[in-house]
């Protein structure tokens, strides 16, 4: 299999098959990190612009860290501090970008920027957050599971909240289309739009299912991974007040974890609003995963990275 310079804007652009490579050098990489063998630079000589629109801490770092073990340079650059402020297109800055640098992580607010971005760019582009995707995340989260579960294909996943989010829409393509079961509890007007469920479930693999529903007990019930993310993403600040009425009955807690499977794990892609849509005795509890799982942004990325660029 061959995935050098095409883009990576959702994993839905690349068959089962090829995320399982991106995994499989993941899981390599992450041994050779923990054994401290010098690692393999597959960015050697080469720029990485990192292209960021808004704020991040794990993205950032995970994605900076990545690419300097891998022998590459990378280039911070905030939307704001380049001619894209001023008006000059996206259209134009990939195409300039492209003189200059060997490939772009991106961090924007809309998915349609970053598709223009990739469409003009001769270098290929990453998607680390837009506001429908952020497949770096959804696999860095497939290789958690894997590794604390042994498998993903007939897992029973949960995630509860915003289910219409960035997060919750990569997470449930991923899961599908490694053959996981994947299970959207939120309120109606936070749900996945129709046609994506449409198109989730032409995605996944024989026998993965996709459930919709707005009774959290009904997604966690024998799940095998309960997952929740922040009721008021950036962008969404406007809505505050009405999110956080709305989803409530979905927080993650004790009486929600009673009804999951006696083994199942908790996760977060943090930041987390303690007390809003996670209480604190769940994630700093035994089944929480958040650390292990935040720590595998940097092993999977580095492998992405190291395929694609």
């Amino acid at each position: 299999m061959e995935i050098r310079g095409r883009d990576f804007l959702r994993t839905g652009d690349f068959t089962a098959e090829e995320l399982g490579l991106v995994l499989k050098r993941a899981s390599q990489m992450k041994l050779a990190f923990k054994k401290k063998e010098p690692t393999e630079q597959y960015l050697a000589d080469k720029s990485i612009a990192m292209l960021f629109q808004k704020p991040s801490t794990r993205t950032r770092l995970s994605f900076d860290v990545g690419i300097s073990q891998l022998g590459g340079h990378p280039i911070y650059l905030n939307w704001g501090d380049l001619q894209l402020g001023r008006g000059e297109t996206i259209h134009d800055t990939g195409k300039i970008f492209g003189c200059y640098v060997d490939g772009i992580i991106a961090r924007v607010y809309r998915h349609a920027d970053l598709e223009a971005l990739a469409a003009s760019s001769p270098v290929p582009v990453i998607n680390a957050l837009s506001d429908e995707f952020h497949p770096c995340q959804a696999l860095s989260d497939c290789f958690t599971m894997i590794e604390k579960k042994g498998r993903l294909e007939g897992l029973k996943i949960a995630f509860v909240g915003d289910g219409g989010c960035n997060v919750s829409q990569s997470l449930a393509e991923a899961v599908l289309q490694l053959g996981g079961d994947m299970r959207i509890a939120s309120p109606k007007k936070y749900s996945p739009r129709e046609e994506l469920a449409s198109e989730l479930r032409k995605l996944a693999k024989k026998g993965a299912a996709l459930l919709i529903t707005e009774d959290p007990f009904e997604a966690v019930k024998d799940a095998d991974v309960i997952y929740t993310d922040v009721w008021v993403s950036m962008g969404t600040e406007s809505e505050a007040e009405e999110r956080v009425r709305a989803l409530r009955p979905y927080q993650v807690n004790r009486d929600l974890l009673a009804v999951s499977a006696p083994d199942s794990i908790v996760m977060h892609c943090l930041p987390a609003h303690r007390g809003e849509e996670i209480t604190h005795d769940v994630i700093d509890g035994p089944r929480s995963v958040v650390w292990e799982q935040a720590e595998n942004r940097l092993h999977v990325q580095k492998s992405i990275m190291s395929l694609i660029l």
